[in-house]
């Protein structure tokens, strides 16, 4: 065989292996979502609904209306936000599943603080503040986790969850309390007014808090897998040991981790403020941390895919209200289908983690 062949054997072979590891990740990121709907779509059944008319009405409301577009690409500003955090936290190896509370403590401060500045100040210093703020407190929220891990190697999982318990807790008592507005009877922070928020783009109803969440994840994504700082990272969460005989100082890097972590968190929710609902009110919370997380994992920690499915999430969860007043399903049931999409991922991973021992 001439050297000829020999090399266009070699590169035959190079590309076939490339393209069944790129359909190994394609079948492993798009397989539990369709099986997802699939399962969705029975339990539908079982309700007695029509799931081609329930997701008909979803996907046409977060796709096809122009009102619900613009819904949909506004509620992905802060999601991405959310899914930059859990991206940080994940290739680091920590779990930072305290997020909910990290995003309602920025969104709080960054609603008692903006309003009392709109006056004196211009807008855009205003907005400026108002995301310094938030992002400084969702970070200091996750300090308190991030010590205990990185200093007494106290578990984050138990740590953050607990300091989520407590922060959504907080934010509600100091919305009551500290943060309440006496202009009116419902417990809520002042109003920031309309022409102080975050512009909207193109002449829409489109927060620019999408350009924001846009950017953000972009950045992290190159951070993580293009700089120096990235890599230490992702050698503190591959392999801490190694990590230390490197020379690098897992804690101070473990505390960093958390402080950007909770930092994007605190930032989205400022961004939901500044960009969407003006104030917060007493016992609101989103949810948005735990949902994204399957989201993340099922892009695989990249950011780009990532922007994908925190897409496909803000089409179904915009959608599901209209789909709710035309079936009569319930508005969380957007929130059931992310619960089997989590199922679907572990047993997809699983199975995977299984095919790659048998191979190996």
């Amino acid at each position: 065989m001439n050297t000829g062949t020999m090399t266009e054997a070699k590169v035959t072979k190079d590309i076939q292996q490339k393209f069944k590891a790129l359909s190994r990740v394609f079948m492993m990121s798009l397989g539990p979502v369709v099986a997802a709907f699939i399962l969705s779509g029975m339990i539908l059944m079982l309700l007695k609904v029509n799931p081609f008319s329930y997701y008909g009405y979803v996907f046409g409301r977060g796709l096809m209306s122009p009102t619900g577009v613009q819904a949909t690409l506004t509620r992905m500003g802060p999601l991405l936000l959310i899914a930059a955090a859990l991206i940080v936290a994940f290739r680091a190896g920590i779990w930072n599943l305290g997020g909910d509370a990290q995003f309602l403590i920025g969104a709080v401060f960054c609603a008692a603080i903006t309003p009392l500045l709109a006056p004196h100040m211009p807008v855009w210093c205003g907005l400026l503040i108002g995301m310094v703020v938030s992002a400084a407190f969702g970070a200091i929220w996750a300090l308190v986790p991030a010590f205990l891990r990185a200093y007494q190697g106290v578990n984050e999982i138990i740590t953050t969850l607990m300091m989520n318990f407590l922060g959504i807790s907080f934010a509600s008592v100091l919305v009551k309390l500290a943060f309440l507005d006496p202009s009116t009877t419902v417990p809520q922070t002042r109003t920031l007014p309309v022409d102080a928020r975050l512009p909207s783009l193109f002449g829409t109803t489109i927060s620019s808090g999408l350009i924001v969440g846009l950017v953000a994840i972009i950045l992290v994504h190159y951070m993580m897998t293009r700089t120096a700082f990235g890599l230490r990272l992702r050698v503190v969460g591959g392999n801490a040991s190694a990590a230390i005989h490197a020379g690098l100082s897992v804690p101070l890097l473990t505390v960093a981790v958390f402080a950007i972590s909770g930092g994007l968190a605190g930032l989205s929710g400022g961004v939901a403020i500044l960009g969407q609902y003006g104030n917060v009110r007493a016992d609101w919370n989103p949810g948005y941390s735990l949902a994204v997380v399957p989201l993340v994992f099922l892009a695989r920690f990249n950011g780009f895919a990532s922007i994908g499915f925190v897409g496909l999430f803000s089409v179904l969860s915009i959608g599901a209200e209209s789909a709710a007043r035309r079936t009569g399903v319930p508005n969380y049931f957007t929130l059931v289908t992310v619960a089997i999409l989590l199922v679907m991922l572990a047993i997809s991973e699983y199975y995977g983690a299984k095919r790659q021992k048998a191979g190996a």
